[in-house]
């Protein structure tokens, strides 16, 4: 062993094995001193007090090779993440979207009234069409849950400022069984409006209209068709037969589409309502007008009920 090493060696027993290692540095330097005593000194403790602390000097000892896991990314990355603008309280979504619906009936209270009994026997063809049942009037007509028939329900006011180009599909008031049908209708302005004569015998379309050009046409044979158009809003056209004076018809001519008429059930729908406030009028040609207001949001539905009284 070369001179210079032995200082070193002498460093790294002592700093490894404490007590033991000054008695082992004696032996070292005076090499005369009896090895058994020595090496008993030196070997008992090393087992007991070997210390995990490293050497210097010494180049650490071989740890076995085995595969070390990557850090996982969460470990890195454990810091909570900041909020992200995305995430952050969402805007409400409304539970509902698109066009809204307003639908409903119409009521009587009351003294129902007695339909009077039409005599249709100056004409053979018309008197023909009703020899199953009296024709009766239709002025007033009641379904048996206590609703009424031909009622006219529209939106009267707060679709202003909104445009609704005309159907170019018309509108058909035919002449079956020497009546008009239907008895109520609505259209919209500019719209065709398509007159039928169904029946075996002379009529006389009389439209009275207060706003547009009055017409009155004569359809003498079954099967005639005439297309007329009114230019102007109004509620409602009165439509007559100067040959047959018990027949009538009324229309409804609006600027949007937004009407309905009541049949057998007394009920109506108004659909593909844009969002707002209303105000709906549902009109009848014996017992007047009513009128209701409503707000409805998007894809909302409500009900309404329209009463009159006699």
């Amino acid at each position: 062993m070369n001179t210079w090493t032995k200082p070193l060696i002498v460093a790294v027993v002592i700093s490894a094995v404490g007590a033991g290692g000054l008695r082992f540095l004696r032996s070292q330097q005076h090499p005369e001193a009896p090895p058994p005593v020595l090496v008993t000194q030196a070997v008992e403790p090393a087992p007991e007090v070997r210390a995990p602390a490293p050497a210097p000097a010494a180049s650490p000892a071989p740890v076995e090779s085995k595969p070390v896991a990557a850090p996982a990314p969460k470990a890195v990355a454990e810091k909570p993440a900041p909020a992200q603008p995305a995430s952050a309280p969402a805007a409400p979504t409304p539970a509902t979207t698109g066009p809204a619906t307003v639908r409903g009936s119409v009521k009587f209270t009351g003294e129902p009234p007695r339909r009077a009994l039409i005599r249709m026997d100056a004409d053979p063809q018309c008197a023909a069409a009703h020899t199953e049942e009296p024709p009766k009037a239709e002025n007033l007509l009641l379904n048996e849950n206590g609703t009424l028939q031909n009622v006219f329900v529209y939106v009267k006011t707060g679709w202003e400022g909104q445009t609704f180009p005309p159907p170019r599909t018309p509108v058909i008031l035919d002449q079956q069984g020497c009546t008009y049908q239907p008895r109520v209708l609505g259209m919209q302005a500019r719209q065709p409006l398509l007159i039928r004569n169904s029946d075996d015998t002379l009529h006389n379309v009389h439209a009275m209209p207060t706003r547009s050009k009055e017409f009155n046409i004569g359809q003498p044979n079954k099967g005639m068709e005439t297309t007329r158009t009114f230019t102007t809003p109004e509620v409602m056209v009165k439509f007559k037969c100067d040959v047959h004076p018990w027949m009538a018809a009324y229309i409804g001519v609006l600027e949007h589409p937004f009407f309905s008429v009541t049949g057998a059930t007394g009920e109506f729908t108004l659909k593909n309502l844009p969002p707002g406030n209303y105000t709906l009028e549902a009109w009848h040609e014996e017992l007047g007008t009513r009128t209701e207001s409503v707000k409805i949001g998007p894809g909302e539905s409500r009900d309404i009920t329209f009463t009159f009284a006699r």
